[in-house]
């Protein structure tokens, strides 16, 4: 089989896992691009991608703009006249540089486009309450996700699984499906194809903390797919009063029962065993959370760190 030169760009974890399988496969990687190493945390340490730490682990030429119309960057890149350029996880691209390349520049996006289009497609099919996602590879255009498709490959996901489980499966499949679109492009044996014309596709728009908080007059089932597609990040959340003090709740995980009541949505029952949330039609019961000011925890050791249960409400 021809092996192809290849430019890859990408920065976190999801793109190394892609990263990592194009260095296993035939395929030369000529130069990797990734985002500048940034201060962070308490001591303001430098922390580099984790694209970046694998291709210095494996000698690869590492490339880091401040900005991709940089005319020093652009010769640099062009100068190693690689056949393709691959797209996991990066950011918008300006057309001279996704052009620059023989064949072209192709993403892996984690969804089954054209629906879920956007930062966030796995976050988005978890809340809405999909059965079924998966990855796509596609040329790139000017406009976002929406090239011709290359190969597509499909999953099913569970009814509890959260959007980091989903994240991590998609992360395996989607490199792996990024090796069989360069095998394709090097044995010409891929048919592009326009993707299909929907009139309303589902959008996976960036995810903002004010998007993150939990609306119980919803049903409780929507509740319970919200929860579980903001798991573990960004994490949904609502407010708890204790006292005189309103304090953030972040819920990881929990389950759910569709029944009949006269509460409010909103309102809680809680004491020393049982935590419920009541929802539009149903109940909710938080089994991981977090308080404010507090760590990760169980249920039960939340319950166990109060004493007046009557000083709390919703």
């Amino acid at each position: 089989m021809k092996s192809l030169k290849i430019i890859f760009f990408g920065t976190p974890e999801f793109a190394k896992t892609s990263l990592e399988a194009i260095h296993q496969s035939q395929h030369e990687i000529v130069g990797v691009v990734t985002v500048a190493d940034k201060a962070s945390g308490r001591g303001q340490k430098i922390h580099e991608s984790p694209v970046k730490t694998f291709a210095v682990e494996n000698n690869l030429p590492v490339f880091q703009p401040e900005k991709l119309r940089n005319q020093e960057f652009l010769k640099s890149i062009q100068v190693l006249n690689a056949d393709v350029f691959v797209v996991v996880a990066f950011r918008m691209m300006p057309k001279i540089l996704f052009e620059m390349s023989r064949i072209g520049t192709f993403n892996l996006h984690a969804s089954l486009l054209p629906d879920y289009r956007g930062a966030a497609p796995i976050n988005y099919a978890v809340i809405n309450g999909e059965r079924k996602t998966g990855a796509t590879t596609f040329f790139i255009n000017e406009k976002i996700d929406e090239g011709n498709i290359l190969l597509q490959n499909e999953i099913e996901i569970s009814p509890e699984e959260n959007a980091g489980q989903l994240h991590d499966r998609l992360m395996t499949m989607g490199a792996d499906l990024v090796v069989k679109t360069l095998d394709g492009l090097a044995e010409n044996s891929i048919q592009e194809k326009p993707q299909p014309e929907v009139e309303h596709p589902k959008n996976a728009f960036k995810i903002f903390k004010e998007d993150t908080r939990i609306d119980w007059t919803k049903e409780v089932e929507t509740v319970h797919n919200f929860i579980r597609g903001m798991s573990p990040y960004p994490c949904a959340f609502t407010t708890l009063r204790i006292g005189e003090e309103e304090k953030t709740l972040k819920i990881y995980k929990g389950k759910f029962e569709i029944s009949a009541h006269d509460k409010t949505p909103g309102s809680l029952e809680i004491d020393r065993h049982s935590f419920k949330i009541f929802a539009k039609n149903g109940t909710y019961f938080p089994e991981e959370l977090q308080l404010e000011g507090k760590k990760r925890m169980s249920v039960k050791d939340f319950l166990n760190g109060f004493q007046h249960f009557d000083n709390i409400s919703s």
